[in-house]
């Protein structure tokens, strides 16, 4: 596993889509059959038309800030009908099986939303139901706007098939400021600072991790952020790449911690979904939640709370230095006659453009991942993560599907069993099988 690397905006030059793939960060070479690069439109083509848009942005944050970008493209393109095809629910499993019967039916969208990684994204590649964008990120002058340890996880074979729209932080511990200052809490780095932190807190009727599993991904998501807090970067990647046995001792320890970490949650987790914890710890009836960056959209536009002042954060405890990615990118589906490729590569111009992106992340609480973003269309938390993102070394999550989609069904299934009996010997059988049955490398 190579270690991803700053690239600085000034560090950065021209590169080749040969000099992407053996650079740093962790570009697919197994063998598949490569795509045709889509073909960039001239002219009029794409201009009318219909698009249908393929998400699971139906929260209210998520929401807004795709209706603004389809705002900036219309503008560009007044003479397409966009059809907005978001599914609701499950963190995107609801939106996963209706793309999947729909690609299995040749009814894809126009373009639809996967996340950055060797997971979903790669699941599409392999099956030879995308098209290659590395002729749109030529013309567009794309190359040298992300890093490449990002381009790398959306680049199979030398061939890019993805645009990013944003990018996310999974390890984030979000606090309430006055419940630390009034318990003279800080957030805590390491795991036993957070159980100092949480016998504090409980002894003073208040629930110190709030938590929701409605759908099993947000407990992944948590173990996930243990686990890379306990065994730490490299080994953690190893993981995350078969190179390293799930018996291991540092995954024993996780599981240990994690199971220790629920005696400090509320008992009605699974049936909170993710927002429902950030609003206990907004109320101050909890201290503490883990959760992705998407929860500062849930803060600000849905709370209207303000960063650093309602809500504090933090990384996860033992995960200072590293940055755990989460970035939502867009395909272009291979069976899309011509005309509807032309439309779609337009909609993916606006996607990928600094314009759009300007439009889209201060509303949906995330940043953009370009290089050439200014941190001052973004607030004080945003800043923050953009820091992080430049300088700390990148890795995947557990779930999100970033890694292979049938370990991560078997991960959540085994992780909802273990919520229930914190059998530590079971759950790390399971999770040891899955990888084995469903290989990482």
């Amino acid at each position: 596993m190579k270690k991803f690397r700053k690239i600085g905006v000034a560090a950065v030059g021209v590169l080749t889509l040969t000099a992407l793939v053996s650079g740093c960060g962790t570009a697919n070479t197994t063998n598949s059959t490569p795509s045709s690069s889509a073909p960039v439109p001239t002219g009029n083509a794409g201009t009318t038309g219909k698009l249908e848009i393929f998400s699971w942005w139906t929260g209210v944050a998520s929401s807004k800030a795709l209706k603004a970008l389809i705002h900036v493209f219309n503008e560009k393109y007044p003479h397409v009908q966009v059809i907005n095809e978001a599914v609701a629910g499950g963190a995107g499993s609801n939106a996963h099986a209706v793309l999947a019967s729909r690609m299995t039916n040749n009814n894809p969208p126009g373009t639809f939303q996967v996340h950055a990684g060797n997971g979903s994204l790669y699941s599409w590649v392999q099956a030879g139901d995308l098209d290659s964008l590395n002729n749109l990120y030529q013309s567009q002058g794309w190359l040298n706007k992300y890093p490449k340890s990002l381009l790398n996880l959306i680049t199979f074979n030398g061939n890019i098939y993805a645009v990013p729209v944003d990018m996310q932080r999974a390890n984030v511990l979000w606090y309430n400021p006055s419940i630390f200052k009034k318990y003279n809490l800080t957030p805590p780095t390491t795991f036993s600072q957070f159980f100092q932190d949480a016998k504090v807190l409980k002894a003073h009727g208040i629930t110190p991790l709030a938590l929701a599993n409605h759908g099993n991904w947000e407990t992944t998501l948590l173990f996930s952020d243990v686990l890379l807090g306990t065994v730490g970067y490299t080994d953690y990647n190893k993981l995350l790449h078969g190179q390293m046995s799930w018996n291991s001792p540092g995954v024993v320890q996780a599981a240990n911690t994690f199971t220790k970490m629920m005696q400090y949650t509320n008992s009605d987790a699974s049936a909170l979904h993710w927002q429902q914890a950030d609003q206990l710890v907004a109320n101050g009836q909890a201290a503490m939640n883990v959760m992705g960056d998407w929860a500062q959209g849930y803060f600000k536009t849905t709370l209207n709370l303000t960063p650093g002042k309602d809500f504090g954060w933090a990384p996860t405890p033992g995960t200072q230095g590293v940055f755990s990615v989460v970035s939502d990118v867009f395909a272009l589906p291979s069976k899309l006659s011509a005309s509807q490729k032309a439309v779609a590569l337009n909609f993916l111009k606006v996607l990928g453009s600094a314009e759009g992106q300007k439009v889209f992340n201060p509303l949906k609480g995330t940043f953009s991942p370009r290089l050439d973003a200014n941190p001052s269309d973004y607030d004080a938390y945003s800043q923050a993560a953009m820091k992080s993102y430049q300088k700390d070394q990148l890795t995947l999550c557990i779930g999100q599907g970033a890694v292979n989609p049938g370990f991560t069904t078997a991960f959540e299934n085994a992780m909802a069993i273990f919520v229930t009996n914190h059998n530590t010997k079971q759950f790390i059988q399971s999770i040891e099988n899955a990888a084995q049955t469903n290989p990482l490398s």
